[in-house]
């Protein structure tokens, strides 16, 4: 098991069993998950609403008994946490200049960094926040505490100097549920991690909204939001609270103590991933005018441990089936809207597609299929060619045959094998010789098939490469490179897989030949077959899919390192690939990624459909020029 990589920071929300008014009490219950935090190697940990005093006080608040003695025990909790390599942010009520307020404290090694005071205050149904504290004031300023001058205002940020991705900020509870949360003012001026202290009670249906209202938020803002809530101990004289705890990142639910659960959940969250992606991003607004920054030196990497947040293994296809389902269902209709407007636009009379039998043939035909259907034409305007080579077995044409059949399309057999020998022979090569010239010869002469069909048809050419091949360069440069629409082109080889499946799946009609096409290996087939068993399999050539639309990702969504990259894949796939063998692959889509963009820069048209895309009229710009010497040298440093 590979160690944390970097860029990740182990963080925890957690809710204290408390006693309401006790602040000895909950101190010492707050030290007991700090300590926890220690050995699970937390770097942030993030704690309720009022929690050295309770939330539910009420006018205890106003006695100088309870605020003396949470103070007290504060200065306690910051001494016996000296040793401790973990940033805490606790809530406690604070004096200063003869008012009150709700206040967050944020601390660590011994050192107190600064007050984030409460900016709204709710004072409707059940909560009366206004009869005991007063609201943030505007602007920061240094506050007397423990015999020191300690920064007290809601714009701080809170700067880790051994991760400087690392920029913590805080808003309180109520802050959060009101339409301009001091969040969005934070992430602006820097913040990476957003932690709320709350002390959200619980009653039908809040819980889902809450969670709702922390994920969106986290993703509108890009960051990491850490929701500590309230729980058990508190006053149920009229309200019960659950300890719901959650820590978002950038729109997802990373881990979740549930309602009424143990009050601890704990991950990492990924910071290089944050930054990444707000750089990319030219719509994210930058203003950090009145803000303090406050650095400190506790290092929050978690050093000799491994992730515990689960890596996808298969960051394209959804874990569970019913998500999967629905993905495969929104993707057939993202292909099926992009080639029906193509064919309406130029009034095609038919659609031209070359069907091999195999995954890729197969969705472009499943597709088009679907189009004419929402034309309200008939399938039986399909035009799909099976043109035998070489390298064709029995089993790719039957299937090949059958699945048309199964579709109602008109499927003709153009044996190519005499054109590409009689094409060999004028360009002086042997058929012997079976390199690469002999391999796409048969590729481009099958391309000219289907584009002279087209132009004598009426229509157009459907392209069945899938976006996997485009990032590995792995098609023949004008031949099956090349189509008039390409409807796969967003959609990763793992990804057709489970679109197939899933069609096999809900079409009883079409579940046998597709079964078997899933079973097929895949194959160009440009090289003879050993008697009826195909010879060339691609994932023994390139590698495995799976590996390359891992690398594929994390390299075009996340902007990764190769060294990280490596550490992810190596979580991800343990127990299934060595590392020598995923540093292998990982060097080899380095390679082609870099050397095949040539092919990218010159695609045909075709939908994006996921957040990885490599249009080069739309996400992916990169010069066919590019040297990917640094990414290798960076391999050579692992091995």
């Amino acid at each position: 098991m590979t160690g944390v990589p970097e860029g990740y920071i182990r963080v925890a929300a957690a809710t204290p069993a408390i006693r309401t008014a006790d602040s000895a009490y909950n101190a010492e219950r707050i030290f007991d998950l700090i300590r926890r935090a220690e050995g699970e190697k937390v770097g942030l940990l993030a704690l309720p609403e009022l929690c050295l005093t309770g939330y539910t006080c009420g006018d205890l608040f106003l006695q100088e008994t309870l605020l003396r003695e949470a103070e007290k025990n504060l200065l306690l909790l910051i001494e016996k946490s000296r040793n401790i390599a973990c940033l805490v942010v606790a809530g406690l009520p604070l004096r200063q200049e003869g008012k009150l307020f709700n206040a967050a404290a944020v601390f660590g090694r011994g050192k107190l960094f600064g007050f984030v005071p409460k900016t709204h205050l709710p004072n409707y149904s059940e909560f009366y926040e206004l009869r005991h504290f007063t609201a943030a004031p505007s602007e920061t300023r240094p506050v007397r505490f423990g015999g020191e001058d300690v920064p007290f205002g809601t714009k701080l940020l809170f700067q880790c100097e051994y991760e400087p991705a690392f920029r913590l900020a805080v808003e309180i509870c109520e802050d959060l549920w009101t339409p301009l949360p001091p969040s969005c003012f934070h992430a602006m001026a820097g913040a990476t991690v957003i932690v709320n202290p709350s002390a959200s009670d619980e009653v039908i249906g809040k819980a889902a909204y809450r969670k709702e209202l922390a994920a969106i938020q986290s993703g509108r803002l890009v960051c990491a939001y850490l929701y500590a809530d309230a729980g058990r101990g508190e006053s149920s004289t009229d309200v019960v609270f659950s300890g719901h705890d959650f820590i978002c990142e950038n729109g997802g639910i990373l881990a979740e103590s549930p309602p009424f659960g143990e009050g601890w959940a704990v991950t990492e969250i990924d910071l290089q991933a944050l930054e990444y992606d707000r750089r990319r991003m030219n719509t994210f607004s930058s203003d950090s005018a009145g803000y303090t920054v406050i650095p400190f030196s506790i290092d929050l990497r978690p050093a000799g441990t491994a992730l515990i947040r689960p890596i996808a293994p298969h960051p394209f296809v959804p874990e569970s089936v019913l998500e999967k389902n629905a993905r495969c269902e929104a993707i057939l209709d993202m292909q099926v809207a992009g080639l029906a407007q193509r064919l309406d636009h130029i009034r095609a009379r038919t659609a031209v597609i070359g069907i091999s039998g195999g995954l890729d043939s197969c969705l472009a035909l499943l597709v088009t299929a679907r189009a004419f259907l929402r034309l309200g034409r008939p399938v039986s305007e399909i035009l799909a060619v099976t043109m035998p080579c070489f390298g064709t077995t029995r089993r790719t044409k039957s299937n090949a045959l059958r699945l048309c059949e199964a579709l109602g399309v008109e499927c003709r057999e153009i044996d190519v094998t005499e054109s590409v020998r009689t094409h060999l022979r004028d360009i002086g090569v042997s058929e012997e010789v079976r390199d690469v010239v002999y391999e796409n010869a048969q590729a481009r002469v099958r391309t000219l098939t289907l584009m002279d069909l087209a132009n004598r048809e009426g229509g157009i050419v459907v392209g069945t490469g899938d976006l996997s091949e485009l990032a590995l360069g792995w098609t023949t440069y004008n031949g099956d490179h090349m189509s008039m629409y390409g409807v796969n082109a967003g959609v990763p080889k793992t990804l057709v897989r489970h679109i197939v499946g899933y069609v096999a799946e809900v079409t009883p009609s079409l579940t046998e030949v597709l079964t078997d096409i899933l079973a097929t290996p895949v194959s160009p087939e440009l090289l003879p077959p050993s008697g009826d068993d195909i010879s060339q399999r691609t994932e023994n050539i390139v590698g495995p899919y799976e590996l390359h639309d891992f690398f594929l990702y994390h390299v075009v969504r996340r902007g990764s390192s190769p060294a990280r990259i490596y550490a992810l894949a190596a979580a991800a796939f343990e127990g299934r690939y060595s590392s020598g063998e995923i540093l292998t692959w990982l060097r080899e889509f380095f390679r082609r990624f870099f050397a095949q963009q040539f092919k990218r820069s010159c695609l045909p048209d075709g939908p994006k459909i996921g957040s990885v895309s490599l249009s080069p009229r739309g996400d992916w710009r990169m010069p066919s020029d590019a040297v990917c010497e640094a990414w290798l040298k960076e391999l050579e440093t692992l091995e």
